[in-house]
Formats: C-alpha cells, structure tokens, sequence
C-alpha cells in the first residue's frame, strides 16, 4: 500500500468526518500527513492514530479564514518536510436556514471557511508548487454546486465558487505541472447528518471512507494527468432528475 509514498499532504478540516478518513486514506498509502483544522485536540486524537499505524502525522491547528494562520501552516510544513506534494481543500461549514431568515454573520461564516479558506490555502500551495513544477490540489465541492438543497443559500455559493476556483487554479498551474480538482460528494455519514435519519434512511448515505479512496485515486494518478471533476454518491440518493 504505497500508492502515495513519501508524498507531503496537506489536509484541511483533518479533525473530522470526510477530512479524518482522507487523512487516514492517506497515511496508509504512505503519505506524510499535515492535519489542519481548528480544533488541536481532535487533531492530535486523528495524528495519534496516523502514528500508531506507523506512519507520519502533524498536526497544526489552523483557522482557514485567517491567512497569519494559513501562511504559519505552509511555513510549518516546509519547515518539517521541506515542500507540500498535495493539498487537500476539505474544511467546509454548512448551515440549513431560510433565506429570509438568514444573518449577514452565517452567510459570510460559510463563504469565508468554504471559499475564502480554499483561496488562501491554495494560493500558498501554488507559492511551493510552482518553482518545483508539480504538485496537485484536490478541492472538496458537493452536489449541492449541481443542484442545490432549499434553505441552503450560502453552502450552494459557495461550493459552485469552489467549482469556479478550481477551473481558475487549473488553468493558472497548468504551465508549471500543477493538476487542480474537485471532488463533488453527495450524502456522506458526517456530523451534518445527525438528527436526520429519516431522511438518511430515504436517500442513503456514504461512507467517508469509501470517499477517500476515490481522493487517494485521484491524488496518486500520474504526474501530467488530471481527473478535473467527478461527482460521487449514493446509487439510491435522489440526485438525478432531483426537483
């Protein structure tokens, strides 16, 4: 198992859910793992388990929306391995509220974690990437930038921003072996869930770790060769002829 062997990987949003499972994903196939994410203890919990395994975790609380914090991560990651081979845009905040009833507070929160975190982490990236002329970004959209959910403004934004962002970051990395791209999940078993099982039993829902074997796929294809988007879900989730 060492399809990433040796590679440098940065993982925001590591503490969790999707972010947790790909960090995971990743160690076992040999990467070196950066976890990022605001809260130090459920990193080090996820790290601890990297390195049990016998691989290689550090853990760095980071706030995506504060670029001080987001230019100390990358500084932190040169500092230990020396580059960054592949970050992953994972950290997303998500919220179901009326558009009518929705604060300016909740809308910019989302679009600052989901978009502007992406932004700043991705610029950074770049920075390391370019003079070495390789490295790969894998974003983490949702279906929801196809066909958005009711009540869910600021998240459908801002992963159809994301979308935006990657053809951008594709096209801007293209001449320097840079490969950008975005992972557009449906209903995974996260936290986002809880409280909603009728609705889960109706649609099904997917394992984060059956998602982060597709991120390994795509992060271990050739250098030069991109998969640029792909949308994976559930067989029985009502996304296809959906409203």
């Amino acid at each position: 198992m060492d399809q990433l062997l040796d590679r440098i990987a940065i993982i925001t949003g590591a503490g969790t859910g999707i972010g947790k499972s790909i960090a995971i994903a990743f160690a076992d196939e040999g990467a070196k793992t950066v976890l990022a994410s605001r809260s130090q203890a459920k990193l080090e919990a996820v790290a601890e388990t990297i390195r049990a395994a016998g691989a290689t975790a550090l853990a760095i609380p980071t706030d995506v929306t504060i670029e001080k914090e987001v230019v100390g991560l990358f500084h932190r990651t040169l500092k230990a391995f020396g580059r960054v081979d592949i970050l992953v845009n994972n950290a997303g905040l998500f919220t179901t509220t009326p558009t009518d009833e929705l604060s300016l507070e909740d809308w910019r929160n989302v679009l600052e974690v989901n978009l502007t975190g992406a932004f700043l982490c991705s610029r950074e990236a770049l920075r390391i990437m370019k003079p070495r002329r390789s490295g790969r970004i894998i974003n983490i959209g949702s279906i929801a930038a196809k066909t958005p959910r009711p009540n869910n403004a600021p998240y459908a934004v801002s992963k159809f921003g994301l979308e935006g962002l990657t053809r951008s970051l594709a096209l801007d990395g293209r001449d320097y072996g840079i490969a950008v791209s975005i992972l557009h999940p449906g209903n995974t078993a996260t936290s986002i869930w809880e409280g909603l099982q009728d609705l889960a039993n109706r649609e099904g829902l997917m394992s984060p770790t059956d998602l982060a074997r597709l991120v390994v796929t795509v992060a271990a294809m050739p250098q030069g060769i991109n998969l640029l988007e792909s949308i994976v879900l559930p067989i029985s989730m009502p996304f296809l002829g959906r409203g």
